[in-house]
């Protein structure tokens, strides 16, 4: 009899011999997917967005020597900060406080210094002039500064059509720049017509 014990109990030696080792092997498994994973993660996670930590805003109803295309210019600088990388960028302009619209510069910087054709630039309301000129400085291709940057130092401008959204002393605009790539608002400027 002690010769049948001892094979009974030799078998059952190896059954937690082996679970033990089907048990680390299932964990080592468990351990390079959940790696993978989080590896593959972090390599799709975007660079973080550009901080600009001071910009300015103005509204001038008439640009200095007046003329036909010079109407309802707004101006913003980029006061300190990063640089922000012109393509990445998309400059929105909530005109709901003057005339209930809401439009969307993109696809920048603007060949030519217009937003023309407006189904290339805009998207929301087309509440900005089209015409020769109507956006300049690091916004668009014409310019002296046209490097594809804008840095701290540099004034992006733009003019509102009036036939499309007429402002009057005392609107209130809101102007943002958005860095697409992160969907972050990096600007956010008030300006009072």
């Amino acid at each position: 009899m002690a010769r049948a014990i001892g094979p009974l109990w030799d078998d059952r030696a190896v059954s937690p011999v082996v679970g033990s080792a089907v048990l680390v092997a299932l964990a080592l498994v468990l351990a390079a997917t959940a790696s993978a994973t989080a590896l593959g993660f972090a390599d799709g996670l975007a660079a973080p967005a550009p901080t600009v930590a001071q910009s300015s805003g103005t509204y001038d109803r008439y640009a200095v020597g007046g003329g036909r295309y010079t109407g309802q210019v707004v101006r913003v600088t980029h006061e300190g900060g990063d640089t922000l990388t012109v393509a990445d960028i998309e400059l929105v302009v909530d005109a709901s406080g003057a005339c209930g619209q809401t439009g969307r510069l993109v696809n920048l910087p603007a060949e030519g210094d217009d937003p023309r054709p407006a189904s290339r630039y805009v998207r929301g309301d087309d509440i900005f002039d089209n015409s020769a000129n109507s956006v300049e400085g690091p916004i668009g291709t014409g310019d002296v500064d046209d490097d594809g940057e804008w840095s701290a130092g540099e004034t992006a401008q733009f003019r509102l059509a009036t036939r499309a959204c007429r402002v009057d002393s005392g609107d209130r605009l809101v102007v943002r720049i958005v860095h697409a790539p992160t969907d972050t608002v990096v600007v956010d400027q008030r300006i009072t017509a």
